[in-house]
């Protein structure tokens, strides 16, 4: 059975985690380098990107994070961890993993208490995915090779660059599994073929 982690270390752990089994994997919570030896895939989930940060690098987590990105396995992150993900975030001089070659904004659908939920078109994946958007960032540019997936009133969403997978929403609090499910395609195809994201 694939192994797929979830960043144990704050944020939508546990939800995650249903919908990976759901999918017909096994879901293993990662809480230290150490955890990431025996994963197929790995999901960095949505919480507080600042706060994630702090913890990665107080458990020494982020050259082992990106080692495992640059490899042969899949990543994706979700809300938080498209932050996490992204080359740059505006505003900011600096990133965190800085593996997806995307410029993110953080907060750009407002507060918490703006939080909605949206119908949305997802190529390869299906029509009217329901997008739970939380705090949300989006993605405001894309480098050539990076795939967009989905926008939202004219705002990146969903992008997909080799082996790293990234959306803005919350694909795990809801009962629709397409997104998860295409996300456990790709490690399920990276296992079988030892596909590497190009240096």
């Amino acid at each position: 059975m694939l192994k797929i982690g979830i960043l144990a270390l704050q944020g939508a752990v546990r939800e995650h985690a249903v919908s990976v089994k759901r999918c017909g994997a096994e879901a293993v919570l990662v809480k230290s380098a150490e955890d990431l030896g025996q994963l197929d895939g790995l999901i960095l989930p949505g919480g507080e990107s600042t706060t994630m940060r702090r913890l990665i690098d107080t458990y020494n987590m982020l050259k082992p994070l990106k080692q495992f990105a640059m490899h042969d396995k899949p990543v994706f992150g979700t809300c938080a961890g498209l932050i996490l993900l992204a080359r740059t975030i505006s505003g900011s001089d600096t990133s965190h993993l800085g593996i997806m070659d995307v410029v993110v904004e953080r907060n750009s659908y407002g507060r918490q208490v703006n939080s909605f939920e949206a119908s949305l078109n997802i190529k390869d994946i299906g029509r009217s995915f329901p997008g739970v958007f939380i705090r949300a960032p989006h993605i405001s540019e894309v480098s050539e090779g990076v795939e967009v997936l989905c926008e939202h009133e004219g705002r990146i969403v969903m992008a997909r660059q080799n082996l790293l997978l990234a959306c803005a929403f919350h694909p795990e609090l809801t009962p629709d599994q397409r997104v998860m499910a295409y996300f456990v395609k790709m490690v399920r195809e990276a296992a079988a073929t030892g596909a590497k994201i190009p240096k």
